[in-house]
């Protein structure tokens, strides 16, 4: 959800080449985040205008189009945070505004935000891959032992599973999966887990590890890889040969 503040100054400075707005829109989608809900925020500051609204759409749209975004499939709410309004319920103040409509898959409308919200469409879980499990910590727990914690992004990680570490080379087996204080029968992609492993030093293995399935095409180094580098309000030039300090 991209929260924009239709105060006068305000969106403009957002949006501005410098702008925390326009680089929270770059980096939620250069990290994969497709589906965008824009909420024009603090419209009781500007009376509600009509005029306002359409001229925030109107540039938004503009710089989310450029970003990667289609307009189309973006829904656009006018809200006041501070007071609630189009927040839950369809408020009074703006009697112009007829809804948001966006069409993805599925048609869809809506004229709150939490319609908006609930109008997202689940992305797909990628339960059928390998697992890769890249750890985003690994803490030592008293009375419990090694604990690594990261996001699952594919396959499936559960209780009595081997699995091993790349590039570090560890194997071991999996005692429990947990996630928020709660054990998991499994985790799959989406889920940030913590689970415990047996005989496993936190010195073994550490952040920037990845785990999978030892049985079941379990991660290793390569030689090479492609990349997408996106690189923000970059003073100079980027050329061959170019190496950042």
């Amino acid at each position: 959800i991209l929260i924009i503040a239709a105060g006068t100054g305000e969106f403009e400075a957002g949006i501005s080449k410098d702008g925390q707005t326009r680089e929270h829109a770059l980096l939620a989608y250069t990290l994969g985040v497709k589906q965008l809900i824009v909420a024009i925020n603090k419209m009781d500051t500007c009376k509600w205008s009509e005029a306002r609204f359409n001229e925030i759409i109107k540039e938004t749209s503009s710089f989310i189009k450029k970003v990667g975004y289609n307009p189309k499939h973006v829904a656009f709410v006018p809200i006041s945070g501070f007071n609630g309004d189009n927040m839950i319920d369809s408020s009074p103040n703006c009697p112009w505004y007829k809804g948001w409509e966006k069409e993805i898959k599925v048609k869809a409308s809506g004229k709150t935000l939490l319609e908006a919200i609930d109008a997202i469409e689940p992305p797909s879980r990628p339960t059928d891959k390998p697992l890769r499990l890249p750890l985003q910590d690994v803490y030592k727990i008293g009375g419990i032992g090694t604990v690594p914690v990261g996001r699952v992004e594919t396959g499936i990680i559960k209780a009595g599973m081997v699995v091993t570490f790349a590039p570090a080379g560890v194997t071991t087996e999996v005692k429990s999966v947990e996630m928020h204080h709660e054990q998991l029968v499994e985790g799959v992609p989406g889920d940030n887990v913590g689970f415990n492993v047996k005989n496993v030093s936190v010195k073994e293995i550490r952040r920037g590890n990845v785990a999978g399935d030892s049985k079941n095409d379990p991660p290793k180094g390569a030689e090479s890889f492609n990349a997408q580098v996106i690189v923000l309000n970059h003073p100079g030039q980027v050329g061959a040969g170019y190496a950042p300090v």
